[in-house]
């Protein structure tokens, strides 16, 4: 019982985190369209969004442990909050930095709230180690049901209401400042170990160029990616003329996203025994 109580009040913080960032998928791009940009300056904002990820996502560890995990995680829900609020401008400059905080807080929901409950399971509750699998396996499959949710939502209140795009990202400040209040209310505070920057990627580096099998599948992992992010800056400006429901078909991209996870597992169990190679 009081593991589930821990779980949950874990959950209560991510999940309206990760229904906030779902949430922006659909209309993104269709948002940019809608105030008169060029698929060039589009994708110019598209590309301010991914380099401001990599690059926060060089320092985000470092920055989350000094910090305090806590204290990232409502920094995220602010960020993203004012992200979301940029997207109300039409000034190119004001979008572009709307993206670069985009990119922080992508960088710091990927890393600040696992590594907060990493921290308490094992350090301030003592919980089997083991047990940290069922958390994040229970967070991937509601991260799958809030993503195929999260298509539904944005048609419904940009399309079904008569919002525009931009409604999308209105929605998700609500969800953002829930996050952030129950991480304040709910959380204690946790620190990592100070580790020096330029140590750690210099730990990295070697550890890149000293095994060619981890060498390769980063570059593998770095083709996939670069595949992902043509496919997501193409897939409205490909399917928007012809009327598609932008919304229902990113909760079929997600359907379709989760079948194949499901797929995989099975394929992995007892009964199929197959491994990757």
């Amino acid at each position: 019982p009081a593991f589930r109580r821990f779980q949950s009040g874990y959950y209560r913080v991510y999940l309206p985190a990760l229904a906030a960032d779902w949430l922006q998928g659909p209309y993104l791009y269709k948002l940019y369209q809608h105030y008169r940009f060029l698929e060039g300056q589009i994708a110019i904002l598209y590309v301010c969004g991914f380099a401001s990820t990599v690059l926060f996502g060089l320092v985000s560890s470092s920055l989350v442990d000094r910090l305090g995990r806590k204290k990232s995680c409502v920094l995220f829900s602010l960020t993203y909050s004012v992200c979301c609020l940029a997207k109300l401008s039409r000034d190119y400059l004001v979008l572009a930095a709307g993206r670069v905080l985009g990119g922080l807080s992508t960088a710091l929901l990927f890393s600040a709230f696992e590594a907060w409950y990493v921290h308490e399971h094992v350090e301030r509750y003592d919980f089997p180690a083991e047990w940290i699998a069922v958390t994040f396996s229970r967070a991937a499959f509601w991260n799958n049901v809030i993503a195929v949710g999260a298509g539904g939502a944005a048609e419904f209140f940009a399309e079904g209401l008569g919002l525009g795009p931009v409604a999308p990202f209105m929605v998700s400040i609500p969800l953002l400042v829930l996050s952030g209040v129950f991480a304040v209310k709910t959380w204690d505070e946790n620190h990592g170990k100070k580790r020096a920057f330029a140590k750690t990627c210099g730990d990295g580096l070697r550890c890149l160029l000293s095994d060619r099998r981890v060498l390769l599948l980063g570059t593998v992992q770095a083709l996939f990616e670069s595949v992902i992010y043509i496919f997501i800056f193409l897939w409205t400006p490909v399917l928007d003329p012809h009327g598609a429901p932008l919304g229902i078909v990113f909760a079929g991209f997600m359907a379709a996203s989760t079948l194949g996870s499901s797929l995989y597992r099975l394929a992995l169990s007892k009964r199929y025994h197959l491994q990757p190679v």
